[in-house]
């Protein structure tokens, strides 16, 4: 979208926290935008942005995008809580491996003997990285 967009486009958000992970990045990209001519308008917080932006409307941008960091940040501590008490009672085992040991002993056996890994990725319908993770 960032490489697509162009002057005279609008870009609706729905939050903050969807256009971008921190406060430095989320400046950056209503910067960039706005300085190509595109307006940027975030629907939960009620902002505009057009680039002949006032001191308090960067102002708001820098508060609201704070806030939003922050929040992001909480659900992500409270995530990692309840998957360590989920670990703690059992419940939580992650995702089910893919593949079988004999499918993974496999793999390791077509690798030893030179066979190009994102060929062996492809005919165990796997992801490279995936192989790789089975490699380690």
């Amino acid at each position: 979208m960032l490489a697509f967009v162009r002057e005279g486009d609008t870009v609706y958000v729905q939050s903050m926290d969807r256009l971008a992970r921190n406060l430095d990045d989320l400046r950056k990209i209503v910067k960039d935008l706005t300085g190509r001519g595109i307006k940027v308008q975030f629907i939960k917080e009620s902002l505009t942005f057009t680039g002949d932006d006032s001191a308090m409307a960067n102002l708001l941008l820098s508060v609201m995008g704070a806030f939003a960091e922050f929040e992001r940040s909480l659900i992500k501590e409270r995530q990692l809580e309840g998957i360590a008490i989920a670990k703690a009672k059992g419940a939580f085992k992650g995702r089910q491996r893919s593949m079988t040991d004999k499918q993974i002993a496999e793999i390791r056996e077509r690798v030893a003997n030179g066979e190009k890994k994102a060929q062996i990725a492809r005919d165990m319908r796997i992801s490279r990285e995936t192989l790789y993770q089975y490699l380690k």
